[in-house]
Protein backbone atom coordinates (compact mmCIF):
# COMPACT_ATOMS: atom_id res chain seq x y z
CA UNK A 1 0.00 0.00 0.00
CA UNK A 2 1.75 3.25 -0.62
CA UNK A 3 1.89 5.96 2.10
CA UNK A 4 0.97 9.09 1.62
CA UNK A 5 2.90 12.03 1.23
CA UNK A 6 1.36 13.43 4.72
CA UNK A 7 2.17 10.42 6.52
CA UNK A 8 6.29 10.19 4.89
CA UNK A 9 6.07 14.34 5.79
CA UNK A 10 5.04 13.19 9.90
CA UNK A 11 7.66 10.48 10.12
CA UNK A 12 10.66 12.79 8.93
CA UNK A 13 9.34 15.31 11.29
CA UNK A 14 9.21 12.85 14.23
CA UNK A 15 12.73 11.47 13.22
CA UNK A 16 14.12 15.19 13.01
CA UNK A 17 12.70 16.35 15.78
CA UNK A 18 13.79 13.18 17.97
CA UNK A 19 17.31 13.97 16.72
CA UNK A 20 17.52 17.97 17.79
CA UNK A 21 15.69 16.84 21.04
CA UNK A 22 17.19 13.54 22.55
CA UNK A 23 20.72 14.44 23.53
CA UNK A 24 21.99 15.52 26.92
CA UNK A 25 21.32 19.12 27.84
CA UNK A 26 20.27 21.49 30.54
CA UNK A 27 16.68 20.87 29.94
CA UNK A 28 17.02 17.49 29.59
CA UNK A 29 18.87 17.17 33.00
CA UNK A 30 16.44 19.32 34.59
CA UNK A 31 13.74 16.71 33.59
CA UNK A 32 15.19 14.05 34.50
CA UNK A 33 16.03 14.90 37.56
CA UNK A 34 12.56 15.85 38.68
CA UNK A 35 11.44 12.62 37.46
CA UNK A 36 13.46 11.08 39.37
CA UNK A 37 11.88 13.35 42.42
CA UNK A 38 8.67 12.90 41.22
CA UNK A 39 7.88 16.14 41.46
CA UNK A 40 5.86 18.44 39.82
CA UNK A 41 6.64 16.23 36.63
CA UNK A 42 3.67 16.47 34.77
CA UNK A 43 3.82 20.78 35.09
CA UNK A 44 7.97 20.19 33.34
CA UNK A 45 6.69 17.80 31.13
CA UNK A 46 4.05 19.84 30.21
CA UNK A 47 5.79 23.16 29.80
CA UNK A 48 8.81 21.64 27.75
CA UNK A 49 6.21 19.99 25.30
CA UNK A 50 4.38 23.18 24.80
CA UNK A 51 7.02 24.98 24.50
CA UNK A 52 8.67 23.18 22.04
CA UNK A 53 5.10 22.80 19.77
CA UNK A 54 5.33 26.52 19.81
CA UNK A 55 8.86 27.15 18.72
CA UNK A 56 8.50 24.24 15.87
CA UNK A 57 4.90 26.22 14.46
CA UNK A 58 6.79 29.18 14.20
CA UNK A 59 10.12 27.34 12.71
CA UNK A 60 7.51 25.45 10.05
CA UNK A 61 5.83 29.16 9.56
CA UNK A 62 8.53 30.80 8.77
CA UNK A 63 9.67 32.58 11.87
CA UNK A 64 13.26 31.39 11.19
CA UNK A 65 13.60 34.29 8.81
CA UNK A 66 13.27 36.98 11.49
CA UNK A 67 15.51 34.96 13.90
CA UNK A 68 18.08 34.99 11.47
CA UNK A 69 17.70 38.68 10.82
CA UNK A 70 18.20 39.99 14.17
CA UNK A 71 21.52 37.95 15.24
CA UNK A 72 21.73 40.67 18.49
CA UNK A 73 18.56 39.08 20.38
CA UNK A 74 20.13 35.50 20.09
CA UNK A 75 23.47 37.12 21.87
CA UNK A 76 21.93 38.71 23.99
CA UNK A 77 20.04 35.27 25.11
CA UNK A 78 23.26 33.80 24.44
CA UNK A 79 24.74 35.74 27.07
CA UNK A 80 21.36 35.32 29.67
CA UNK A 81 20.77 31.65 28.97
CA UNK A 82 24.89 31.31 29.84
CA UNK A 83 24.60 33.70 33.46
CA UNK A 84 21.50 31.04 34.32
CA UNK A 85 23.42 28.06 33.56
CA UNK A 86 26.54 28.68 35.90
CA UNK A 87 23.77 29.71 38.42
CA UNK A 88 22.14 26.52 38.27
CA UNK A 89 25.46 24.32 38.02
CA UNK A 90 26.57 26.21 41.54
CA UNK A 91 23.09 25.06 42.74
CA UNK A 92 23.36 21.46 41.82
CA UNK A 93 27.30 21.68 43.02
CA UNK A 94 26.01 22.80 46.75
CA UNK A 95 23.54 19.99 46.47
CA UNK A 96 25.69 17.49 45.67
CA UNK A 97 28.51 18.29 48.14
CA UNK A 98 26.31 19.53 50.78
CA UNK A 99 27.15 18.37 54.63
CA UNK A 100 23.56 17.84 54.61
CA UNK A 101 23.60 15.50 51.74
CA UNK A 102 20.14 13.26 51.30
CA UNK A 103 19.46 10.20 53.31
CA UNK A 104 18.40 6.96 52.06
CA UNK A 105 14.75 7.14 50.93
CA UNK A 106 14.69 11.06 50.98
CA UNK A 107 13.77 13.08 47.33
CA UNK A 108 14.90 16.13 49.31
CA UNK A 109 12.72 19.16 49.94
CA UNK A 110 10.20 20.19 47.74
CA UNK A 111 10.73 22.85 45.22
CA UNK A 112 7.40 25.06 44.36
CA UNK A 113 5.54 24.43 41.36
CA UNK A 114 6.09 28.06 40.63
CA UNK A 115 9.88 27.92 40.84
CA UNK A 116 10.06 24.66 39.31
CA UNK A 117 8.08 25.80 35.71
CA UNK A 118 10.27 29.84 36.01
CA UNK A 119 13.35 26.72 35.84
CA UNK A 120 11.69 24.63 33.02
CA UNK A 121 10.90 28.09 31.21
CA UNK A 122 14.37 29.55 31.62
CA UNK A 123 16.26 26.57 30.43
CA UNK A 124 13.82 26.19 27.60
CA UNK A 125 13.70 30.15 26.57
CA UNK A 126 17.44 31.12 27.71
CA UNK A 127 19.01 28.64 25.56
CA UNK A 128 19.80 30.59 22.15
CA UNK A 129 20.15 26.55 20.43
CA UNK A 130 16.70 26.20 20.56
CA UNK A 131 15.53 29.25 18.65
CA UNK A 132 18.43 28.18 15.80
CA UNK A 133 17.76 24.64 15.96
CA UNK A 134 14.02 24.23 16.33
CA UNK A 135 13.12 27.69 14.89
CA UNK A 136 15.74 28.36 12.25
CA UNK A 137 17.08 24.49 11.30
CA UNK A 138 14.07 22.61 11.59
CA UNK A 139 11.94 25.43 9.85
CA UNK A 140 14.41 25.69 7.08
CA UNK A 141 14.09 21.66 6.57
CA UNK A 142 10.07 22.04 6.33
CA UNK A 143 10.54 24.60 4.30
CA UNK A 144 11.64 22.29 1.52
CA UNK A 145 8.04 20.66 1.85
CA UNK A 146 4.79 22.08 -0.16
CA UNK A 147 2.12 23.41 2.01
CA UNK A 148 0.31 21.26 3.51
CA UNK A 149 2.97 18.79 3.79
CA UNK A 150 5.79 21.00 5.80
CA UNK A 151 2.64 21.38 8.61
CA UNK A 152 2.64 17.61 8.39
CA UNK A 153 5.94 17.45 9.39
CA UNK A 154 5.76 19.47 11.94
CA UNK A 155 3.07 17.90 13.67
CA UNK A 156 5.40 15.03 13.72
CA UNK A 157 8.15 16.79 14.89
CA UNK A 158 5.64 18.00 18.30
CA UNK A 159 4.53 14.32 18.47
CA UNK A 160 8.40 13.35 19.12
CA UNK A 161 8.56 16.40 21.54
CA UNK A 162 5.45 15.20 23.34
CA UNK A 163 6.37 11.70 23.75
CA UNK A 164 10.57 12.04 24.63
CA UNK A 165 9.46 14.48 27.46
CA UNK A 166 6.60 12.47 28.51
CA UNK A 167 9.17 9.32 28.26
CA UNK A 168 11.82 11.08 30.41
CA UNK A 169 9.85 12.62 32.84
CA UNK A 170 7.76 9.79 33.91
CA UNK A 171 10.31 6.46 32.65
CA UNK A 172 12.52 8.27 34.94
CA UNK A 173 10.62 6.85 38.29
CA UNK A 174 12.18 3.55 37.32
CA UNK A 175 15.95 4.91 38.22
CA UNK A 176 14.17 5.05 41.84
CA UNK A 177 15.73 2.36 43.63
CA UNK A 178 18.67 3.42 42.50
CA UNK A 179 18.43 6.57 44.28
CA UNK A 180 17.32 5.42 47.31
CA UNK A 181 21.27 5.76 47.82
CA UNK A 182 22.59 9.23 48.90
CA UNK A 183 25.75 8.43 46.93
CA UNK A 184 23.84 8.15 43.80
CA UNK A 185 22.53 11.80 44.44
CA UNK A 186 25.37 13.24 44.41
CA UNK A 187 26.48 12.04 41.33
CA UNK A 188 23.70 12.95 39.68
CA UNK A 189 24.05 16.14 41.05
CA UNK A 190 27.66 16.71 40.08
CA UNK A 191 27.14 15.16 36.71
CA UNK A 192 24.09 17.99 36.11
CA UNK A 193 27.00 20.70 37.39
CA UNK A 194 29.04 19.26 35.11
CA UNK A 195 26.66 19.41 32.08
CA UNK A 196 25.65 22.65 33.10
CA UNK A 197 28.84 24.66 33.40
CA UNK A 198 30.19 23.10 30.21
CA UNK A 199 26.96 24.47 28.29
CA UNK A 200 27.49 28.04 29.61
CA UNK A 201 30.93 28.04 28.39
CA UNK A 202 30.31 26.67 25.31
CA UNK A 203 27.60 29.85 24.91
CA UNK A 204 30.45 32.57 26.47
CA UNK A 205 32.90 30.89 24.25
CA UNK A 206 30.73 30.84 20.78
CA UNK A 207 31.20 32.82 18.02
CA UNK A 208 28.35 34.85 16.40
CA UNK A 209 24.92 32.64 16.82
CA UNK A 210 24.00 33.36 13.03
Amino acid sequence: MEVSSAALAALSGLGFGLSLIVAIGAQNAFVLRQGVRGQHVFAVVAVCALSDIVLIGAGVGGFGVVVQSAPEVVTVVRYAGAAFLLGYAVLAARRAFAASALTAGSTGATVALGATIATSLALTWLNPHVYLDTVVLLGSFANTYTSPDRWFLGAGAMLGSVVWFTALGYGARLLGPLFARPVAWRVLDSGIAVVMTLLALGLLLAGPSV
